[in-house]
């Protein structure tokens, strides 16, 4: 199985340690990852975070302005990917903390790049499975990987805007999707003042996936925070077909 789409996830590296930082990038690129963040402290990481979204974050425990377990925490809070701890912390009680608080793994250094390359593909592999290019909505099919959409047999092409939007939406499908977090999908790090115009995107959006613009069924506003795409369960048509046979 090709698991290439893996190393494209967003990996932040936090460590005080900036040798060893240059390390895991350099380990990690030459194996084909893409989007790779570092930072050195809890600060630092935090900022990150907020604007790098991480899929998966490597964590050091001993940190010059706090500890990886509270970093752990507090990255929680704002978005439930998984960690792995890559420490001098080698103790017992370090590894049973680690792992309470939710850690999916923990490597005690020295450490082997190929282990290390192997337990990040391993907690990936678990946490994200390779994603359908084919977004099933009440009133038609989303072609990701075409950028189109799909309505009564008809094709009708998404815009790169349009695209970024609806991947984005996509991914999150059936849940809330905050403004700002469309308008950096849209228009990348510095995404304010663009809400005028992503309601502008959106309407064009619902032009092509809905019946009736006006009164949405699949992209709906959840008021004052931002958007959700509901889709079908997969067999649902399957199963509406038996419950009437």
């Amino acid at each position: 199985m090709d698991y290439n789409f893996l190393k494209t996830k967003r990996i932040l590296l936090v460590d005080d340690e900036a040798e060893l930082l240059n390390m895991v990038v350099s380990i990690l690129e030459s194996e084909g990852f893409t989007q790779i963040a570092t930072a050195g402290s809890v600060r630092q990481a935090l900022s990150a975070a907020e604007r790098f979204r991480p899929e998966l974050a490597v964590l050091d425990v001993m940190l010059p302005d706090g500890n990886g377990f509270v970093l752990m925490e507090q990255l929680k809070r704002n978005g439930d990917f998984p960690i792995l701890f890559l420490t001098a912390c080698g103790e017992n009680d370090d590894k049973f903390r680690g792992f309470g608080l939710g850690a999916d793994d923990y490597i005690v250094k020295p450490f082997l790049p190929k282990e290390l390359l192997f337990r990040i593909m391993a907690i990936l592999r678990r946490t994200y499975k390779k994603e359908d290019p084919f977004v099933r909505l009440q009133n038609c099919t989303i072609d990701l990987s075409r950028a189109e959409v799909i309505r009564n047999g008809v094709s009708v092409p998404l815009t790169a805007k349009e695209h970024n939007l609806l991947s984005a939406l996509c991914r999150n499908a059936g849940r809330i999707v905050t403004i700002d977090a469309l308008c950096e999908a849209a228009w990348g790090d510095n995404p304010f003042g663009y809400e005028n115009s992503l309601m502008a995107h959106i309407r064009r959006i619902r032009e092509k996936i809905e019946a009736d613009p006006s009164h949405p069924v699949s992209l709906v506003t959840v008021k004052g925070l931002g958007y959700k795409l509901i889709v079908k369960a997969a067999g649902e048509n399957e199963r509406r077909n038996e419950s009437f046979g």
